[in-house]
């Protein structure tokens, strides 16, 4: 199987690696010569533009910082994919931009699927990623043998656009429930508990989430911060949050706060530390990462 790849830092690099450990052929672009140095020694041939990649393959995986880059490549190749070529976005990108680069696609005669990711860099080392899927049911299909080697799971929750609606929409209940778990944790301390007796009892119970049953025990009770995943990141994706509810014309008045706090009250905690670091935002000038 021969696919492209265009974006290979920590998501697409670990994506690219697994891929050639599968026995996938790859052809990849980074705009980085240190990464497609790289790329090259772990078996890729690396190309020196988007558009060789476009050229070569019928499958282009994206991995991009944000929408904007994602428009920016698409505009780039849109006029060299080939016929019937898909395009799957694992980027943290918008709707709106999803829905537009699926009707270039239209007219150029390709598909273009939104396939955010979870899971972080260890999961895309190891093809244990979960992906959102949005876009045309045929082109997905034609997707799922790169799919079955990227992710252990994948969702189809609708059309063009909704698989970034809902990234968005999980990375914001993330967000949140970081601080709400850093809360109860200092809550239960006060009150006697230890984090680690706390947590248990909280995840056997309805309280339960993600962040309480791996984040906390994984990267934050042991000081690891770790995860591959940066405070930057997780305000980008709070501020998409917050655009998309604007959008849409939905009031998101429990959030705002938990939003406040990650845009301006853990303004101390540098955007390259751990995500997880926001446990930390009421302790100035004490940061973790």
């Amino acid at each position: 199987m021969q696919i492209g790849l265009i974006g290979c830092g920590n998501m697409g690099g670990g994506m690219a690696r697994h891929m050639l450990s599968s026995g996938c052929g790859l052809v990849c672009y980074d705009p980085s010569p240190t990464i497609r140095k790289d790329m090259q020694t772990a078996g890729a041939e690396v190309t020196t533009s988007e558009a060789e990649v476009a050229r070569a393959v019928e499958i282009v995986i994206l991995s991009l910082p944000k929408a904007s880059v994602v428009e920016s490549v698409m505009a780039v190749i849109a006029p060299h994919l080939v016929q019937g070529a898909v395009v799957l976005d694992t980027s943290t990108s918008e709707p709106g931009t999803s829905q537009a680069m699926a009707a270039l696609g239209k007219e150029h005669g390709f598909d273009f699927v939104d396939g955010p990711v979870s899971g972080g860099p260890a999961a895309a080392n190891t093809g244990t990623m979960t992906m959102l899927l949005g876009g045309d049911a045929t082109a997905i299909e034609k997707l799922r043998p790169v799919l079955d080697i990227l992710t252990s799971k994948t969702v189809v929750v609708g059309g063009s656009g909704a698989g970034h609606a809902a990234k968005i929409v999980n990375n914001m209940l993330c967000a949140a429930n970081l601080v709400l778990v850093a809360e109860a944790v200092r809550l239960g301390a006060a009150a006697g508990v230890r984090a680690d007796d706390l947590l248990e009892g909280i995840n056997a119970g309805s309280g339960r989430s993600g962040v309480s049953e791996v984040n906390f025990p994984k990267w934050v009770l042991n000081d690891a911060f770790d995860s591959g995943f940066t405070m930057g990141l997780m305000r980008k994706d709070v501020g998409l949050a917050l655009k998309l509810a604007k959008t849409s014309g939905v009031d998101l008045a429990g959030f705002d706060r938990i939003a406040d706090l990650w845009l301006r009250g853990s303004e101390h905690i540098p955007d390259e530390a751990d995500f997880n670091a926001i446990v930390g935002y009421n302790e100035k000038g004490q940061t973790h990462g």
